[in-house]
């Protein structure tokens, strides 16, 4: 459960970034917050489904 918590809240700070650096128009963070939020938005998607919510034993 703590692994949720912790992809989900870097998830959420990387979309924030995201929306940050477009609006200031860089790109370079653009790419890096992109590939961040897409990597951890999966890992939190997919451990959610494999492991459930709360977790299942």
């Amino acid at each position: 459960m703590p692994l949720v918590i912790i992809f989900g809240l870097v998830t959420l700070l990387c979309v924030f970034a995201l929306v940050r650096s477009l609006k200031e128009k860089n790109f370079l963070a653009v790419l890096f917050a992109f590939g961040t939020v897409a990597v951890f938005g999966w890992f939190t998607v997919m451990t959610i489904i494999e492991h459930g919510y709360p977790v299942a034993h």
